[in-house]
This record gives C-alpha cells, sequence and structure tokens, in this order.
C-alpha cells in the first residue's frame, strides 16, 4: 500500500482531521489501535496498552495485512472503524497503483442493511466534520461516498456476491462474528472472505474485522485462536472490554446486564467467547439426508401424511408449512411452503387446499399463534391442533433421527441454512434447550421438524393398512411407466 499523505498519529492529533472525533482519555486506547493498524511506531507508553490488548511482547514491523478486533458491545468499534476508512481512503494518494480510469473501493460490510446504513452515517459524518478532507467528497448516494481521490467507500450488507471484482484499497468488516445469509451460505463469513482477499492483492490494502464475540466458530474464532498474541503473524488480533475501549460507558447500566443475563453479558461486554453454545447439528450430517435436486415430492397412494404448520400473524416471521410420510423405518420430507404475504386468510386457503391434496385433515401447529390458526384453518375443512411438543423438544427428537439418516430431507437452501442457524445450549437446570441464534429466524426448520417427528412418533390410523415390506426408491421409478400409478404407488420423485 502506498505511504500515506498525512500519518494516523498526526490525523488523529491535528483538529482539522480527526483530532477533535477520537480526543481525549475516552480513545486513548482506540488511538494506539489505530496507529499500530497504521504500522507506524508506538511510544513506550502506548506499547504498554499495546501490549495489553494484543497479548504481545513486541509491535510488529511495518503495517499488518490483517486487524482482527475482539471488542465488547458499545466499545466504541463504529467510531473508530468510520475514522479508519475515512484515513485510508483519504489520506493515501493510489493513482499509481490503480489502472487510467479505475477507481479503487472500500467496501465496508455489515450483518444487515440497517447496521450498514449506521456505519455509512458514521462515516459520513466524520468527512463532515473534518475541514481537510471535506472537499474530497464529490458526491453521495444512499449507501456511497464518491471520493475525488479516486476512491468509493461504499456500505451494504454482507454478501459474498458484492464482495466479488472490484479492486480495494481495504475491507471493513463490521460484527463479523454475526454474519449469516439466507440465500447463499451457511458460512457467509468465510465466503465473503475469501472473495474479498484476492482483491486486496493489488493495493496491498488491509482487512479489517471487528465485531464482539460470540459462539467458538466462525473466522473471528478462528482467528483470535490462531492468531492472538502470536509474534510472528501477520494478522494482529486485539480483544478488549467494552469499559477498556469506551471508559464513558455507564458502569451501573452495564452491572444490571450481567445480573439479568451473566452468561450474554461476559460476551458482550467481556468479549469473552461463549462456551455455552454449539451448533444444533453439523452441516455435513444435514447434507447427507439431502436427496440432491428433489425440491418437492408429490402425494402417494396408500400413503398417510403429516402436517406442520409454524403460522405467523405477520412481522418478520414468515407462515410456513411441512408435510412430511413414514417409509419403512425413515420418514420423508414431501413439501415445504414458506410466505410473507399480509393475506394470512389467503396463506391459509392456500395451505388447507395444499392439505387435502395430500389427504392431510388435522395440521398440528404450533403453540404461539394462539386461536386464530385453529379458527382459520377451520374454515377450510381442516383441524388445527396444537403441538403437545414445544420447538426445542421438536428439534431435539428430530436429532437422532438426523444422525443415523433416517430422514430424507427436500434440496431447499434456506432450510440449509437455518439449520446451520439453530443453537443447542445448556440451561443452568442442565437441561439441553435449541434456538435460532441472534437476528435469525427458524420458521421453516420448525415446520420441517415438526412434520418428520409427528410422522414418525404418530401410528397410522388403524384403518390404514400400509405395505409391510414395499419397494424401495429406486424401485418405485423403474416401475413407473407414466401412467401415475404402479401397483398403489406413485413415482417417489416427481
Amino acid at each position: 500500500m502506498t505511504a500515506p499523505i498525512v500519518t494516523m498519529r498526526e490525523a488523529l492529533s491535528r483538529p482539522v482531521y480527526f483530532g477533535r472525533q477520537l480526543g481525549g482519555d475516552t480513545w486513548s486506547k482506540w488511538r494506539v489501535l489505530l496507529i499500530a493498524i497504521a504500522g507506524e511506531p508506538l511510544t513506550d507508553d502506548e506499547l504498554v496498552v499495546f501490549f495489553a490488548l494484543t497479548n504481545r511482547q513486541k509491535q510488529p514491523e511495518g503495517r499488518p495485512r490483517e486487524f482482527w478486533g475482539v471488542i465488547g458491545r458499545r466499545g466504541g468499534k463504529s467510531r473508530a472503524m468510520a475514522v479508519l476508512a475515512a484515513w485510508l481512503a483519504g489520506c493515501h494518494d493510489f493513482r499509481d497503483i490503480l489502472a487510467p480510469g479505475e477507481r479503487g473501493h472500500l467496501p465496508v460490510l455489515a450483518q444487515t442493511r440497517d447496521q450498514a446504513t449506521s456505519a455509512f452515517n458514521f462515516i459520513c459524518g466524520v468527512f463532515a466534520a473534518s475541514s481537510a478532507l471535506r472537499g474530497l467528497v464529490d458526491s453521495r448516494a444512499a449507501d456511497t461516498l464518491i471520493l475525488k481521490s479516486g476512491v468509493d467507500i461504499s456500505t451494504r450488507a454482507a454478501s459474498f456476491r458484492s464482495a466479488r471484482g472490484s479492486t480495494m484499497v481495504a475491507a471493513i468488516c463490521d460484527e463479523i462474528a454475526f454474519w449469516r445469509d439466507d440465500t447463499s451460505s451457511a458460512n457467509p463469513d468465510v465466503e465473503i472472505l475469501r472473495a474479498i482477499r484476492p482483491s486486496l492483492l493489488t493495493t496491498g490494502g488491509p482487512l479489517i474485522a471487528i465485531s464482539s464475540p460470540y459462539a467458538e466458530r466462525g473466522e473471528l474464532w478462528k482467528a483470535y485462536s490462531k492468531h492472538y498474541g502470536v509474534e510472528t503473524s501477520k494478522r494482529l488480533v486485539a480483544k478488549a472490554s467494552t469499559l477498556e475501549m469506551n471508559s464513558g460507558v455507564d458502569r451501573e447500566w452495564i452491572e444490571e446486564q450481567f445480573d439479568d443475563d451473566p452468561v450474554a453479558a461476559e460476551a458482550e461486554f467481556n468479549a469473552n467467547f461463549r462456551t455455552d453454545v454449539e451448533l444444533f447439528v453439523s452441516r455435513a450430517a444435514i447434507a447427507l439426508c439431502i436427496t440432491d435436486g428433489v425440491v418437492e415430492r408429490g402425494p402417494m397412494s396408500n400413503t398417510v401424511y403429516y402436517g406442520f404448520a409454524d403460522p405467523s400473524g405477520g412481522g418478520p416471521d414468515a407462515y410456513t408449512l411441512a408435510i412430511a410420510h413414514r417409509y419403512g423405518d425413515k420418514v420423508v420430507l414431501d413439501v415445504i411452503r414458506e410466505r410473507r404475504l399480509a393475506d394470512v386468510e389467503g396463506v391459509t386457503a392456500e395451505y388447507a387446499a395444499l392439505l387435502k391434496a395430500y389427504g392431510v385433515g388435522v395440521v398440528i401447529g404450533d403453540n404461539f399463534a394462539g386461536e386464530w390458526p385453529k379458527q382459520a384453518f377451520g374454515r377450510y375443512g381442516i383441524e388445527y391442533r396444537k403441538a403437545d411438543l414445544f420447538r426445542s423438544d421438536l428439534y431435539l427428537n428430530l436429532l437422532p433421527l438426523i444422525n443415523s439418516r433416517r430422514v430424507e430431507l427436500l434440496d431447499h437452501q434456506k432450510m440449509m441454512t437455518q439449520f446451520m442457524d439453530l443453537e443447542r445450549r445448556v440451561g443452568t437446570s442442565g437441561r439441553d434447550s435449541v434456538n435460532h441464534m441472534r437476528g435469525r429466524h427458524d420458521d421453516i426448520v420448525n415446520a420441517v421438524a415438526g412434520a418428520l417427528v409427528y410422522a414418525e412418533r404418530v401410528p397410522p390410523p388403524l384403518n390404514f393398512h400400509a405395505p409391510t415390506a414395499g419397494p424401495g426408491r429406486a424401485e418405485v421409478n423403474a416401475m413407473f411407466d407414466g401412467a401415475g400409478q404402479v401397483a398403489g404407488y406413485s413415482r417417489w420423485v416427481p
């Protein structure tokens, strides 16, 4: 990366740059970290702070290739990163590196669009407050600052698609411990960093990843466990509590958080990774149960189907339905539906018609939807019964079926992602519970788990006589002659 027009130390000390924004004792430790990230030498007093934050015994020579900050919530991360973004984009000249007509890109990726907007507002505020830099702003769009220096600073929700194809002068990853993506990958932090790192090769710009910690998994945990305190590493890792980095925060309020939930507060404010949280199920175990390319299975004769609904009256949660059946010693998922429409009555009518097509007259449903689903389904001739198992119990009953490969799932990306968002925790009573991680959803997998578990545990009607030994899937497909029915079966994969 090119030498700066003005050093970080000078920019932090001069009011025309950032002196008014990160001044005073409250921001002293952030100033030490920013100077170290810039690869500039620290004073003896600053080295004491640096050693305490990084668990190193000496400052690395030159600028680190990557910086990873494990910092407690409300520790000043957003403002400090906004200053860093402004210095990287506004205090360097990239004309000798970029091709004629090429523009450099500095993406700031956040967990959600709202968080990205918040980060963008911080960055815009830094430029507006700096009399030396505000003249660099050529124009401002909804999520992009276009600078006369030839660099565009953009903020957006984390996605590996938006991280490819441009020449980056740096990249900032905000709250990376909580990145998830419903549409692309169950491990978006891995995929996004895989896309970012080659984009930094031309300029040699730094990768900056900063977050409060969560569970002992993901790229933040990997960086911390492999590089924290390692003197020779080009990845500089710092770890600090909220109060260490922001002495101005309300201490009494933080103490109240520890009283309410000490385990969560230990991660959020003391920046210690949680040890009580683990993935509910492995990606490999789920993948072994998926029939590739099969997104739905049509109804078959001589088969009892079971439906499970997770109704939603609106808000962020979807209204979902799953249908499954038992075949030999396996349970098979046949249908997944997800609707986010405002017309709840219309979705109920659609689901009722689908259940009737599979011969389902009674649908089991989530406990928390109140009485309206019973009345709504009743209007369309479907009986709605509340489940006698809570969602956590459904997941715990489903797990041995998955691990023993006694389920056949559909090829459904959002279902897979939501399975990967499930976490298993040991409560204070010693009893395990399963729920989705903060800010995520489990509408689809709740319906899937309900359909599969009830198909496995509820016996067929007394007047139903299923074949005691029927053909397998390959045999059924081989017998299928295109007419739709062979010996009481229809084609397994429609």
